[in-house]
């Protein structure tokens, strides 16, 4: 195997692991909150990590198209296009890393990111936030499977 490609799979699955400790994060703050929904602290923080876990996928999906340089030329609409691009196969250069299923959830992530990010004066709501995070564990189980396929194949 490639020493490039060695570099990159150890990579990703550093990002891997820290992607995992944000989901275990989150499922404990997720149980947290639904004892007392009314806590915003509590639903602030768990917004937070929800934040935080789209940003550790992001910052995956960078190292893939750095590596294989399939940079993103949009910088107006770069969050949804780096996230788009990882449901291409491109060919010649690598697979594709996500499902149509992982991707749609990532989406809604992305989305909640940009409104954490930038709505200052914006009131969470516990519930979405529940929710979001139950979707997160959803996400745990089918990424694992498209990031299995995806370094599997790199390995080939």
């Amino acid at each position: 195997m490639e020493e490039r490609i060695k570099v990159l799979l150890a990579e990703l699955d550093a990002q891997g692991r820290e992607i995992l400790r944000l989901h275990a994060s989150i499922e404990n703050k997720v149980q947290l909150l639904r004892g007392v929904p009314e806590n915003e602290d509590l639903t602030v923080s768990l917004a937070y990590k929800l934040h935080n876990l789209y940003s550790a996928y992001e910052n995956m999906f960078k190292l893939v198209a750095g590596f294989f340089e399939n940079q993103i030329e949009d910088f107006g609409s770069y969050h949804l296009s780096l996230l788009k691009r990882m449901l291409l196969a491109i060919e010649g250069i690598r697979p594709a890393m996500l499902t149509e299923d992982t991707y749609r959830i990532l989406d809604e992530l992305r989305g909640f990111r940009h409104v954490f990010r930038h709505a200052y004066s914006y009131q969470l709501d516990a519930e979405r936030i529940v929710r979001l995070a139950d979707k997160s564990v959803r996400l745990k189980q089918i990424f694992s499977g498209d990031f299995e396929d995806f370094t599997g194949k790199l390995r080939r």
